[in-house]
């Protein structure tokens, strides 16, 4: 099959955006089963002929957009290490979490469908490649910090770091119909990634 067209110029960009908003909008109000393309066009204001440019299938445009929202806290976890740099262990532990809720702050609603989505589509090799992506700026997170255990192995705690993170975060969008108690997640991961990392 060839590969589907990249928007470069800002009308296809455009289009692009419009049927990517427009399936958001759809998983939330009816999920992913209940989306048809002829739905997905009519609300994105675009043709059948405009989706098929850009997206294979329905699955492929979910695919899209669970790749772009979890770059999106890539790139705010890798933005709060840098700010953070050099400073002790506990301020970039407590810099990374906030900056992945702060990230959930607005849309808790699609940001449940997200992970209910994940959970639907993600292939072991994708999600094993966004997950290492993730350990990976955990692992410069750790090595940034001013004051971290020579003896630390990093990558280890990295992993347990995101996970427990990424546990808490996931499953309270998902469990809590998109209304989760984001300061009470907040301090949980606090607590529990603080005691980890301490042990």
């Amino acid at each position: 099959m060839a590969p589907r067209r990249k928007p470069r110029q800002s009308r296809a960009r455009h289009t692009s955006q419009a049927l990517q908003e427009a399936f958001v909008r759809l998983l939330v109000e009816r999920g992913y089963a209940g989306i048809t393309i002829r739905e997905l066009v009519s609300v994105a204001g675009t043709g059948l002929g405009s989706f098929y440019e850009y997206f294979a299938s329905k699955e492929d445009l979910a695919r899209v957009c669970l790749h772009l929202r979890s770059k999106a806290l890539l790139m705010a976890l890798h933005d709060a290490v840098e700010r953070h740099q050099g400073r002790p262990l506990r301020e970039m532990v407590d810099a990374v979490i906030e900056s992945q809720i702060d990230a959930h702050r607005e849309q808790p609603f699609e940001w449940g469908a997200h992970y209910l989505l994940e959970r639907h589509l993600s292939g072991p090799d994708a999600y094993r490649k966004m997950y290492d992506r993730f350990v990976g700026e955990w692992t410069g997170a750790l090595g940034a910090a001013s004051d971290l255990s020579p003896t630390c192995e990093k990558e280890e705690a990295a992993r347990v770091s995101f996970t427990i993170l990424y546990g808490l975060i996931a499953n309270a969008h998902i469990g809590a119909a998109g209304q989760p108690d984001l300061q009470a997640l907040s301090r949980q991961a606090r607590t529990a990634i603080r005691a980890y990392l301490c042990a």
